[in-house]
C-alpha cells in the first residue's frame, strides 16, 4: 500500500511543500493529497495590492498541480483525530454533490487518511474582542475579503476615510498602497505605538517621510476600542472618523490544532521540534504560521512569509529523509529582517540581528522595492512550477506504511469525487 501524505493548506507553504514532495518521492510509494479550501492558489503577500485596486494572477491549483501526481481535494478541514490519523472535511459549496457522511442539520463530511500529516493552514485576522471589528471592519487576510475591501474602496468618491488600525507591516504596506492608489482618499493609520518604533533611526525616518509623501495621517499611542459603520473609537472614547477602517491589528491560527489534542503553544501554533516535527504526534508535521518552531537565534519564528519557506523546507527534508532511510539534513533557521512594500516604488528592507534587533544598516526606496517585487515573483514561479528541476530518479520508500492501519483511504462516495487528480 502507498504511504499517503496529507497536506493541509495550499497557501505559500502547503503549495511549496506539496510540490517539493511530489518533486523528490517516487509515485510508485506514495500518495499526495493536498487540501484547500479554495480553488486558486492565493498570494498573500500582495493581498494590499488586489485591494487597492490592482489585479493579480490567478492560478489555479489543477493547473499548478498538472502533471505532478499531486491530488487536490477543494474541502474545509472541520476536524484532525491524531490517534486514527484521519481527517474530517467538508466539501466546498462549489464540489458538494452526493455520498459522504451527514453530520447534524445535513451538512456533508468526509474523512481522509493520513500515514503523515502536515499542517500548514496558516492564519487569519484577529480581532482581539473588539467590539464592532468583526461586524464592520475590513482585512485584507484572505482573499475574499480582500476583493470585499476592494469593491468598498472603489465605490469610496472623494473625500473619503479610510482607517487602518495596526502598525505592523501588513498595516503599512496597506494603508501606503492604498494612499498611492487613491490620492483622492483621506488615509489614516492607528497605531498603538510608535510607528516603525522596531526600525533603525534611519529607517524609521525614511518611512515617515514616505507616510508625509503619501499624505497619511498617523495616530500614534492610540489603541482602538470599538468599530462602528462609520468610525472607531480610541482608548479614552476619542472618535476616529472612517467611512471604511481595515484591521490589521494582528493575527491568529485556527483552534483546529489545539482541539484536535496537539501539543500547542499559548498561541495555539503546534509545538514542533527542529525538524517541524510534532513534539506530541510524531505523524504530524507543522510549516508556516502554523508551527510554533524555535530559531536559530532561541527565540520563535514570527509569522511571515520567510519563516513559512524556512520551516516548509526542513518539513519536507525530514519527511523525506525519514521516509527514504536518509539523514536528517538541518535547515537554517534565521530571521533576516523585514521587508516592507511603501506602495509600488518605495520600499524599506530592514536587517535584525541574531536579537531581532534591528542593524544601522538599512535599504530604501526604488531599489527596495524592485528587490521585494523580485522575491514576490519568485515566490510565485516556483509555487506555478512545482515539477521545476524534478530529479531524473526520484527516491523510493524504505519505510513501510503502519501494518495494522485499516484501509480508510477515503471514506467518500468513488462516483462524487471533489478532487481534481493529475496525471504523474
Amino acid at each position: 500500500m502507498k504511504h499517503r501524505i496529507v497536506v493541509l493548506g495550499a497557501g505559500y507553504a502547503g503549495a511549496y511543500a506539496a510540490g517539493n514532495l511530489a518533486r523528490r518521492l517516487s509515485p510508485a510509494d506514495t500518495e499526495i493529497t493536498v487540501v484547500n479550501a479554495a480553488p486558486d492558489f492565493v498570494e498573500r503577500m500582495r493581498l494590499h495590492q488586489l485591494a487597492s485596486g490592482q489585479d493579480l494572477t490567478v492560478r489555479k491549483l489543477a493547473d499548478v498541480f498538472a502533471g505532478t501526481g499531486v491530488r487536490v481535494r477543494l474541502a474545509h478541514v472541520t476536524g484532525i483525530d491524531p490517534e486514527r490519523r484521519t481527517v474530517t472535511v467538508t466539501p466546498t459549496a462549489a464540489t458538494t454533490g452526493g455520498g459522504g457522511a451527514l453530520r447534524e442539520g445535513g451538512t456533508r463530511t468526509d474523512e481522509l487518511a493520513y500515514d503523515t500529516l502536515l499542517y500548514a493552514l496558516g492564519s487569519s485576522v484577529a480581532h482581539h474582542g473588539v467590539p464592532g471589528a468583526a461586524e464592520y471592519a475590513y482585512d485584507v487576510a484572505g482573499r475574499a475579503s480582500a476583493l470585499r475591501l476592494r469593491e468598498r474602496i472603489a465605490a469610496l468618491g472623494a473625500g473619503g476615510t479610510v482607517l487602518v488600525v495596526g502598525e505592523g507591516l501588513t498595516g503599512i504596506e496597506t494603508a501606503t498602497e492604498l494612499a498611492e492608489s487613491r490620492p483622492d482618499l483621506t488615509i489614516a493609520l492607528a497605531a498603538r505605538g510608535e510607528l516603525g518604533a522596531w526600525l533603525s533611526p534611519k529607517a524609521r525616518r525614511h518611512l515617515r517621510q514616505a507616510f508625509d509623501r503619501l499624505g497619511i495621517t498617523v495616530h500614534e499611542h492610540t489603541a482602538v476600542e470599538a468599530v462602528e459603520p462609520t468610525r472607531a473609537i480610541a482608548a479614552g472614547g476619542t472618535p476616529l472618523p472612517a467611512d471604511v477602517t481595515v484591521w490589521s491589528a494582528g493575527f491568529a491560527v485556527h483552534p483546529l490544532a489545539a482541539a484536535a489534542g496537539l501539543e500547542v503553544a499559548e498561541t495555539g501554533r503546534i509545538v514542533v521540534d527542529r525538524t517541524m516535527r510534532s513534539v506530541s504526534h510524531p505523524d504530524v508535521y507543522a510549516a508556516g504560521d502554523s508551527a510554533h518552531a524555535i530559531g536559530d537565534n532561541g527565540r520563535p519564528l514570527p509569522m511571515s512569509c520567510a519563516s513559512a519557506g524556512f520551516t516548509t523546507m526542513q518539513a519536507t527534508a525530514a519527511i523525506i529523509a525519514r521516509l527514504t532511510g536518509g539523514e536528517v539534513p538541518t535547515v537554517g533557521l534565521k530571521y533576516y529582517g523585514n521587508h516592507i512594500s511603501l506602495g509600488r516604488r518605495d520600499a524599506i528592507f530592514q536587517m535584525v540581528g541574531g536579537d531581532v534587533r534591528s542593524k544601522t544598516w538599512y535599504l530604501g526606496g526604488r531599489t527596495a522595492a524592485r528587490l521585494k517585487a523580485g522575491v514576490l515573483k519568485g515566490a510565485g514561479w516556483n509555487i506555478a512550477h512545482p515539477t521545476s528541476g524534478m530529479p531524473k530518479r526520484r527516491r523510493r520508500l524504505t519505510t513501510a506504511p503502519t501494518p495494522d492501519r485499516t484501509d480508510r483511504t477515503d471514506r467518500t462516495d468513488r462516483t462524487d469525487r471533489t478532487d481534481v487528480r493529475v496525471a504523474a
